[in-house]
């Protein structure tokens, strides 16, 4: 019976789950205001309204720091794209139109007042800043794959939002200055809540149906792609954030992935059969090959960290 359900019956199935946990999260959720993390005291004119346009030397942040900040930025500045996914997903009716609302106008908070700090403190240039959220806004997100597209999407906002998490707390600390980390932090304990939200949907959605959802997620562990993808120079600022442990393979695979799956008890479940088990197999084999991957790029990062140690000693 479970294999003919439908995303319209799964989410009628799943609605008292949401509700219970709407209000869950409402209780959780701290009020907070973007103007009270930016220092308006360091603002001051550009160059069209009489002052001075920005500098490389007007940034009191390290180039990863910027690097870090400027991606995470994108990544929120993308929400119009996520909220018609995901409206598209839950749909506009009932609890889950009310759970849409909420999201989206907490996320939105993250982007303002990311953009009201860096603009204020001149920490980044705010013209290829602009630059690059047109472009990235224009691309957009890719669909998810078609089939039981709520079972996928749920399964990958849940780790997208840990992923977020981890990386805004990282960049905060990377920043080395207090606000911005104060800041971050606000908008990381954002990303958590929603997290559990998406987790705890995933997690009764496994209940209903097993061997769908284990395949769902499976898909989605296998295929992980952050939502800034599609941002200019990504995968090379990636590569960056990554040599400086923002956010990187073993953070992705043991702070992230294995965490969710421990909660969603996947390697413990009883209620599989075939095409579950499969999923569960195929699953295991990948997080073997991933946390291979892991070791390697830690094992080239030392190496490449030493060597620079060794020419920066050589050179004193």
């Amino acid at each position: 019976m479970t294999t003919a359900l439908t995303d319209r019956d799964i989410l009628r199935e799943l609605e008292p789950v949401a509700e219970r946990l709407l209000n869950d999260h409402l209780r959780k959720a701290k009020a907070w205001n973007p103007h009270d993390y930016v220092p308006w005291d360091e603002g001051r004119n550009f160059a069209a309204l009489g002052g001075m346009d920005w500098e490389p030397g007007q940034s009191r942040l390290s180039e990863v720091a910027r690097t870090a900040m400027v991606t995470n930025l994108l990544t929120e500045d993308n929400l119009p794209s996520y909220h018609r996914e995901i409206s598209e997903t839950f749909t506009l009716d009932g609890v889950w139109g009310t759970w849409v609302g909420r999201w989206t106008a907490e996320e939105n908070r993250h982007a303002i007042v990311m953009r009201d700090y860096l603009g204020v403190t001149r920490a980044v240039d705010p013209i290829l800043l602009e630059q690059a959220r047109m472009a990235h806004m224009t691309t957009g997100i890719a669909k998810p794959e078609k089939g039981q597209q709520f079972l996928r999407s749920v399964a990958y906002v849940t780790l997208q939002e840990l992923a977020t998490r981890i990386s805004h707390r990282n960049t905060g600390t990377a920043c080395d200055e207090p606000i911005a980390e104060r800041m971050l932090q606000r908008i990381a304990a954002d990303e958590n809540l929603h997290m559990i939200f998406y987790r705890n949907i995933s997690a009764a959605a496994l209940d209903l149906m097993p061997d769908e959802s284990l395949r769902a997620i499976t898909d989605v562990v296998t295929r992980f792609q952050m939502p800034g993808l599609t941002q200019p120079n990504f995968r090379r600022n990636a590569v960056l954030l990554a040599k400086h442990g923002i956010y990187d393979l073993r953070q992705h695979l043991d702070v992230v992935v294995r965490p969710v799956l421990r909660a969603w008890n996947v390697f413990e479940r009883t209620d599989l059969s075939g095409e579950g088990e499969r999923a569960r197999d195929e699953l295991g084999r990948y997080l073997d090959e991933l946390a291979e991957k892991a070791t390697r790029f830690e094992e080239h990062r030392d190496r490449v960290a030493a060597r620079q140690a060794e020419r920066a000693a050589a050179a004193l």
